[in-house]
């Protein structure tokens, strides 16, 4: 196991970190789409060739993109980074790559003929790196001197600091920054400008459409396509580049394939979702459908180049980004000349990808009614390894995924509903965790003869109605256990499967039961710890040294070593428990311990908190808060249904968070003791 783990956590890094990059990229580029549809109306209306010219308010249009929209977007990455003050150190950085390329451009066009000049770079690859390189820096400055500056001196340091900091990163850009981004550009826009010219440009698909699918596709969409598309817009007043990845019709095709080739709860579904892809935009709902069945990325690959080459044909495009990608965003950021065109584009990519998706469907129907009829949920299954991929559970998959649950529940339900297991690996830490918090909510819908209890997927029997697992874990419970519902989740402090739970019980029985009464919140105030408390003040931290995953769990061994809790071998557990599923619970909570083989390394009943004040990346989630645990004899679930209380209420997350210190953070936590 030690030989493999490495191997399968770098290839997840890889992956996590292009996911990190791309959705850091889309956060400084979406939230400025107004602007650049506002940008497109201009262009739309009152350029000469608008359908109302006018030569004074058509001014605007040039300035705009050449300067306000990067400074926004700077603006925007420089906010992300170091808020208001990382936001006007990164504007003002990226005004100076703005003139060095207008400088540089400048020097070149005066030994060009009249006739032959170079056109303005618009500088959106440059804000994206100023923006938060230089409030990074902002950031790391301002710590140097932190708790050092004299008192009453603190607003002329920070004003004066963040004002040489703007110049310098100013002459950054304008020096260094400036000819990088130009020759990014042109070396990137006559990659495109050959693709286009030899109509090879349509085989971009074989990369964006399978990018899309594993949310891979954010770095290409808003590091490369979007700023070439947007200089392409200015001079030529649309751009193919912006329906690349935009286009709807892929994903509609597969699941109007679904619709009438699927089975089970992938066709009952594939409707609903046809119309969600289609006129809302919301393009990962049909991942799943992919997933389910990898050779379909044929089918949206085939649809991405056919809509391609449509425009390429038909020379249409769009005159700003289209996001979310419907064909409503499609149309309004459509040229009157190119709405006819970028239609049929996407109508024949739809046609397509429905073919193609039509033939793979119907050969593989006979194994997939096999699959169904032995239990089977596949698209449950692959819900979870889109949120998987995502890093994080998605509202727009939430339907499906009830969905498919339900479908489930109603074939499988023989009766009322009176035992729910949540099952993990050593059934330790997570279940109990899980189990508290579902347990709660179950007693305060008014079931409380229902019994919820964690066991190790290994101890299962036959006696449980409802099994409840992490997502990687589901099949492992479903083969020991194929009669009772399996439900996945991924995030155990608040994941929206447990109100499906609750809908299960309701829906098993013609009356609810007796109400119960809820769970009581955990106290607040102040404790003082004794010797036999299982957290005391020197097992918080508020300032730990870890900056990964890895040294976090490495952090928490140590702590519980130096309680006398463990022994020093219990942090090899606690990788390996990691190695097999991850400890991330939701709610800015990890909670590393070891497997169940090493209970013998375990000496006394504690945990340790360490509070990050950066988000560690834990298998692409952030965490804030690292609870290592150590339980002995079994002493260790009632600990960690009490945390589980603490952490399922977002409030309670805020009060910790917000905790000035150690004390106050055991104050808040002080009914693990109880």
């Amino acid at each position: 196991m030690t030989a493999t783990a490495p191997a399968t956590e770098q290839r997840g890094g890889a992956r996590v970190a292009v996911q990190r990059f791309g959705t850091f990229l889309s956060g400084m580029i979406m939230p400025n789409i107004p602007a650049l549809i506002a940008w497109g109306i201009l262009t739309a209306f009152f350029i000469p060739e608008g359908f109302t010219p006018r030569e004074d308010f058509s001014t605007l249009v040039g300035p705009t993109i050449h300067y306000l929209l990067p400074l926004l977007i700077a603006n925007t990455g420089g906010r992300m980074v170091y808020d208001a003050r990382g936001g006007v150190v990164g504007t003002f950085a990226t005004m100076g790559a703005i003139l060095g390329s207008d400088w540089l451009i400048g020097l070149i066009n005066a030994d060009l003929p009249d006739d032959n000049q170079l056109g303005q770079v618009h500088m959106f690859i440059g804000a994206m790196i100023l923006g938060p390189l230089s409030a990074w820096v902002m950031k790391r400055l301002d710590r140097l001197w932190e708790g050092k500056v004299r008192a009453g001196f603190e607003m002329l340091v920070n004003m004066f600091s963040a004002g040489l900091l703007a110049f310098t990163m100013a002459a950054f850009g304008f020096y260094v920054i400036a000819p990088i981004v130009n020759g990014i550009m042109t070396v990137v826009g006559g990659a495109v400008g050959w693709l286009v010219e030899t109509g090879l440009l349509p085989l971009a698909s074989i990369l964006i459409e399978p990018a899309k699918v594993f949310f891979l596709n954010n770095a290409i969409n808003h590091g490369v396509l979007t700023p070439l598309g947007l200089t392409e817009a200015a001079a030529d007043g649309q751009s193919i580049l912006f329906l690349l990845e935009a286009n709807p019709g892929p994903g509609t095709g597969v699941l109007l394939a679904y619709t009438i080739f699927g089975i089970g709860a992938a066709r009952a579904t594939a409707p609903g979702a046809a119309l969600i892809v289609f006129a809302g935009g919301i393009h990962e709902v049909y991942f799943p459908y992919v997933l389910m069945k990898p050779a379909l990325l044929l089918a949206v690959v085939a649809g991405g180049m056919t809509g391609v080459a449509t425009n390429m044909i038909l020379e249409t495009g769009l005159r700003n980004p289209a996001a979310p990608g419907s064909i409503l965003a499609i149309w309004a950021a459509s040229p009157a000349g190119s709405i006819l065109g970028v239609t049929l584009s996407v109508v024949l990519a739809a046609a397509v990808s429905f073919a193609v998706a039509a033939v793979i469907l119907r050969a593989s129907r006979k194994r997939d009614l096999e699959r169904e009829a032995a239990g089977h949920d596949a698209l449950g299954a692959a819900i979870s390894r889109t949120e998987a991929n995502k890093g994080r559970s998605s509202d727009a998959l939430a339907g499906l995924r009830g969905a498919s649950a339900g479908g489930a529940a109603t074939a499988t339900l023989a009766g009322p509903i009176s035992k729910i297991v949540f099952a993990c690996d050593a059934g330790m830490g997570s279940s109990a965790m899980g189990a508290s918090v579902l347990r709660s909510k179950i007693k305060q819908a008014g079931f409380g003869d229902v019994s919820v209890s964690n066991v190790a997927i290994a101890n299962l029997d036959a006696t449980p109605d409802v099994i409840v697992t992490q997502q990687e874990l589901t099949e492992r419970a479903r083969q020991r256990t194929p009669d009772a519902i399996h439900v996945s989740v991924d995030n155990f402090m608040s994941s929206p499967r447990y109100e499906d739970v609750v809908r299960l019980v309701a829906e098993s029985r013609e009356a609810p039961g007796d109400d119960a009464p809820a769970a009581a919140p955990a106290p607040t105030g102040p404790a003082a710890s004794t010797a036999d408390d299982v957290l005391t003040l020197e097992r918080i931290t508020v300032s730990p040294r870890a900056r990964s995953k890895e040294e976090a769990i490495q952090e928490a061994a140590d702590a519980l070593v130096a309680a006398g809790a463990v022994t020093p071998a219990y942090a090899d557990a606690m990788r390996e428990r990691e190695a097999t599923v991850s400890t991330y619970m939701g709610n800015l909570l990890a909670i590393p311990h070891g497997t169940n083989e090493a209970k013998g390394e375990v000496l006394a009943s504690a945990i340790s908190v360490a509070r990050y004040s950066e988000p560690l990346s834990w298998d692409g989630n952030d965490v804030r808060f690292v609870v290592g645990i150590a339980g002995k004899d079994g002493g260790h679930l009632e600990i960690l249904a009490k945390i589980a209380t603490v952490f399922s209420e977002e409030e309670q997350v805020q009060r910790l968070v917000d905790a000035r210190d150690e004390q106050e953070i055991l104050d808040i936590l002080s009914a693990v003791n109880d």
